[in-house]
């Protein structure tokens, strides 16, 4: 049976057509991923959001070292601890980690209380929070 025979760079042909070939490819692939990396939320975005959230959940109670807070006083003491810790954040998950889950200064979880429901870690709640943002993002 004979099989097609596939040209090789260096094998006869035009090297200008088979350069300019490759380097549409190249750009081709190039177009497709920054189309596909522009669909997807930036970090700030995404931390923007949950700073929404917080700020947003009427009834709330939030509880940092045995003091507890409104939302909208959480959600200014996670966007202040962002701010003095950008250079270290990277992601969303890092902010949910460096600034929304316990206090710098103790060590100690911070935890929410929701309208009617229990008492729970905030980081479970912004992570929570996170993966709801993240699917609305891909519909």
């Amino acid at each position: 049976m004979l099989l097609p025979r596939f040209r090789c760079f260096g094998e006869g042909g035009n090297a200008s057509a088979q350069n300019t070939n490759m380097k549409t490819i190249a750009l081709s692939f190039l177009a497709l991923f920054l189309c596909i990396a522009s669909l997807s939320a930036t970090p700030d975005e995404e931390i923007g959001a949950l700073l929404k959230y917080v700020s947003n959940l009427e009834g709330a109670t939030f509880t940092r070292n045995g003091t507890t807070h409104t939302a909208r006083e959480a959600a200014d003491h996670m966007r202040m601890k962002w701010q003095k810790q950008k250079k270290k954040i990277r992601s969303a998950e890092n902010f949910i980690d460096l600034c929304g889950s316990r206090s710098y200064l103790s060590g100690k979880r911070y935890t929410i209380k929701l309208k009617r429901e229990t008492e729970q870690f905030s980081d479970d709640v912004l992570k929570a929070e996170l993966k709801k943002i993240r699917s609305k993002a891909k519909q």
